[in-house]
């Protein structure tokens, strides 16, 4: 009989899938039977299937210090940090860009990511049984499914290349299910998986303004054409990324740069998809996230990892505000008083993941805001700019580097245009966890990476490579990426 596992605090959303392919299974806490789904056959037990989905955002395994390793570390943007002789598992090895397929950040992130998209297809297979919840509520709750669906998918493109579409329940006895489950697609297989779930969200999702104030974090049909916008960049379909834009509307850029990333400036109005973090008791925060890079040492408060690169220091601009709030220096005194002591051992630190209220806990109130309207307008400036509309870019790009107390760029022509905007983009969005995945879209990694003393082997280290558990398990149904 299937099972749906729950735990004490929310639904953990998934069934069990009774194979040996346990890359997708989880470890359950309590389980119910799926004749019981009675028991949740209303609004608040609908709803609960899909804030599994985003509690799954929370989990070290998902958006902490793995995540925090592929996505920021290796990047020029910063360094492993911490002590010399603690290499954080893996750390060190991705910060050199010397991970191999048994790499346990590689493969945390791709396990965590797919446990996610099982809670989503957990949801899109009860929600149409659940006929006494509101059929609105549900239709809403699908599109948040298929939204979240999505952004997990986008993670796993951009890391592994093409991996298997999972999109529905695998049913434990089902060869084709398990076949399914390890056969890798193409990447264009992927984005035209993700397309069609984002696609099918706008239809269903309300704008940001129809949420309650504690539904702020749900998933909205600015942040759909948002994601939409930013799939068709990494595609280069120039002229979606501008339609998709365009269809982003009601959102602005905040004034105060460094509030969006206080306590203060949660779900501010240039935020369109944030992941929320309460810090309060009971805590509610993402695992680790703001521990692992906390300042480390006599007087610091973290273990001090992906601390900020020379190389990003120097990219900042005399005046630009930005450097101010996104990192953290020895000796400095932050916006609280908090002053950082000249022991810690990092000279630098991630000032984007500092909680003042919940300095030292290990879920804090730092939410990660993954799609803010200033990507949206740098979008939409590199896209009109790579269709010969530099006069139309110029002006988004601006207004980006206007509100960092910058003035007007200097560059006109389209090439100067192309390298301004992938620069803004850098110090815009730094510890954003977006770096590395630029440098690789624009094919700018193997020089920046060189710049900051890495070697980036072009052909390789485009993607990271699947996980060796994973391959076992698939028994040639999937093969490595190249390099690995």
């Amino acid at each position: 009989m299937k099972k749906i596992y729950i735990t004490t605090f929310v639904l953990s959303a998934f069934f069990f899938t009774g194979c040996a392919d346990d890359y997708l299974d989880v470890q359950q806490t309590e389980t119910i039977s799926t004749n019981d789904t009675e028991l949740y056959n209303n609004d608040a037990g609908a709803s609960q299937f899909v804030t599994a989905i985003y509690n799954k955002f929370l989990n070290w395994d998902m958006t902490s210090f793995g995540w925090i390793g592929l996505s920021s570390i290796t990047s020029d943007d910063a360094d492993k940090g911490s002590s010399p002789g603690d290499t954080g598992t893996d750390k060190d090895v991705l910060d050199a860009l010397t991970y191999n397929a048994s790499n346990p950040s590689a493969e945390s992130t791709f396990i965590a990511n797919y446990d996610g998209i099982n809670r989503c297809n957990q949801a899109l297979a009860i929600l149409p049984k659940l006929d006494k919840a509101d059929a609105n509520l549900r239709s809403r709750l699908a599109g948040e499914a298929k939204f979240l669906r999505a952004f997990m998918y986008f993670t796993l493109v951009k890391c592994y290349g093409g991996v298997p579409i999972v999109d529905h329940v695998p049913v434990p006895s089902s060869e084709s299910d398990r076949v399914m489950q390890l056969t890798r697609k193409t990447a264009a297989d992927v984005y035209a998986f993700i397309e069609k779930d984002l696609n099918d969200a706008i239809a269903t999702l309300p704008e940001k303004g129809a949420y309650s104030s504690n539904e702020r974090s749900r998933a909205s049909k600015g942040a759909t054409y948002a994601l939409l916008a930013k799939v068709s960049l990494y595609q280069k379909k120039w002229r979606q990324v501008i339609d998709n834009c365009n269809k982003v509307t009601g959102y602005s850029l905040v004034s105060d740069y460094a509030s969006m990333y206080k306590a203060t400036g949660k779900f501010d109005s240039e935020s369109i998809f944030e992941i929320y973090a309460q810090g309060a008791v009971p805590a509610k925060g993402i695992e680790g996230y703001s521990n692992t890079q906390g300042a480390r040492g006599t007087g610091g408060w973290g273990w001090g990892f992906n601390t900020p690169s020379q190389s990003l220091v120097n990219a900042y601009e005399p005046g630009d505000v930005r450097k101010a709030a996104t990192i953290i220096f020895r000796g400095q005194t932050l916006y609280d008083g908090r002053v950082v002591p000249n022991t810690v051992e990092n000279e630098r630190y991630n000032y984007k993941a500092y909680s003042s209220a919940y300095t030292d806990a290990w879920e804090t109130d730092v939410d990660i805001k993954y799609l803010r309207y200033a990507e949206v307008l740098l979008m939409k400036a590199e896209a009109s700019n790579e269709l010969g509309q530099t006069s139309v870019a110029i002006p988004l790009l601006n207004q980006v580097r206007n509100r960092a107390g910058l003035g007007n760029t200097g560059a006109s022509s389209q090439a100067d245009v192309r390298t301004a905007i992938w620069k803004e983009r850098r110090v815009e969005m730094a510890f954003e966890h977006d770096r590395f995945f630029d440098l690789v879209r624009t094919g700018q990694a193997k020089a920046a990476f060189a710049i900051d003393g890495k070697t980036f082997t072009e052909g390789k280290n485009e993607l990271f490579p699947i996980p060796a558990s994973f391959l076992n398990q698939a028994k040639g149904l999937s093969s490595q990426n190249p390099g690995y």
